[in-house]
């Protein structure tokens, strides 16, 4: 009896079937799209019933900002245009944001890049564009990343909050902007609008042939492709999510936590000091009081719609790039405020951060649902669920 038992059959269990194992792999795709996605709708409707309550059409609201932002070449151009800086600042959130930090400091990193191309351009007056104009992009990158990666360090280092860190040294840096353009760089000509001397036309970018944008736009869309590539197909990238996701166990593998956080810090403010940058080499031309002109804090909203995904970012800032390009036709049509834009990107900002307690929790996206389908049809026939 006991040999008999010691050769009984054992049943194996196959596993789970191709179609389940393909139904639970898009299930956990679809929950970082449809989320974001129906959070973006919610803020949208909200928007709507915050119209009507004013007496205004949400419907009107649409057709405008389709025609300011999108429905003609000039249209599409213009929203290409303020998408570009867009792009820097939410690669400045969302690099961080996979080791876990909040940081929403690039509208200061934006300005001091500016600033910095600006400052460069005169000593190297001498040199041929080629080279001069790669010298203003690295010094305005050295800056940005400087500044952010400060922040990095506080946080790695001394234990300060990056998110209170980098608020706080945003408003420094617009402060000590303002100052340095209103003394020490000031161009005595400029009387009514304080800026720096030009960098004067040889250093001035054209656009992009065939669409008549900045070259802004290409670097952007390019810097969001390195980021992907760095974020989710290197070991580096691996090592910031082990760390993001669990910091003590990261450190247990040895893994250079704090170098960790201060590099993707430092490479965030140097991509959102090139929105600086091409503000002034390609808009401009001089660093002013315009340049901080609430990338940044825009930049914050694409990085959570885009849930981080360097990917995602480029839709996503060409969609609040068309709403903000349409701002001023909806104060003409509408008779509403230019601050209207702001409302609408507060009320999806609102919905978005609101949403992220909906990650796990809902039974179509969750694994779990699908584990437990698999065990069920991994059961011989006739055996009780």
């Amino acid at each position: 009896m006991v040999a008999d038992a010691a050769v009984a059959p054992v049943e194996v269990i196959e596993g789970p079937s191709r179609g389940l194992q393909v139904r639970a792999w898009l299930a956990r795709r679809s929950e970082a799209f449809l989320i974001p996605v129906g959070a973006a709708l919610a803020g949208f409707v909200l928007f709507g019933l915050f119209l009507a309550a004013l007496g205004k059409s949400p419907l009107q609201f649409v057709d405008i900002v389709y025609r300011g932002g999108f429905g003609s070449p000039f249209a599409l151009g213009n929203s290409l245009q303020r998408a570009a800086p867009l792009l820097f600042a939410a690669l400045c959130v969302a690099l961080p944001a996979r080791l876990g930090l909040v940081v929403i400091g690039g509208e200061g990193a934006i300005v001091l890049g500016g600033l910095g191309a600006a400052a460069a351009a005169q000593p190297l007056a001498a040199l041929p564009p080629a080279l001069a104009i790669p010298l203003m992009a690295l010094a305005a990158a050295l800056v940005g990343a400087v500044w952010i990666g400060a922040v990095g360090f506080l946080q790695a280092y001394r234990g300060v909050n990056a998110t209170i860190a980098s608020l706080l040294l945003s408003y420094i840096a617009i402060a000590l902007s303002n100052h340095l353009i209103e003394g020490w760089l000031r161009d005595p000509a400029s009387l009514n609008k304080p800026s720096t001397l030009p960098v004067g036309d040889a250093f001035m970018l054209a656009p992009m042939p065939g669409i008549g944008v900045h070259w802004g736009l290409g670097v952007g869309v390019l810097s969001c492709l390195v980021a992907y590539v760095l974020m989710d197909r290197t070991t580096l990238g691996f090592a910031a999510r082990i760390a993001g996701g669990n910091v003590r166990a990261a450190q247990i593998q040895g893994l250079p936590v704090g170098r960790l956080i201060v590099g993707f810090t430092a490479l965030g403010g140097a991509f959102a000091a090139l929105a600086g940058f091409f503000e002034v080499v390609a808009v401009q031309g001089t660093a002013n009081g315009t340049l901080a002109a609430g990338y940044g804090y825009t930049g914050i909203l694409v990085a959570f719609l885009a849930r981080q995904n360097p990917i995602a970012i480029m839709p996503v800032a060409f969609l609040l790039g068309g709403i903000e390009a349409s701002s001023g036709l909806i104060q003409r049509r509408m008779q509403l405020p230019d601050a209207t834009v702001l409302v609408l990107e507060g009320l999806l900002f609102l919905v978005v951060l609101a949403s992220e307690t909906l990650y796990g929790r809902l039974h179509l996206f969750s694994p779990h649902l699908w584990a437990t389908k698999r065990a069920v049809a991994a059961l011989p026939a006739g055996a009780p669920a």
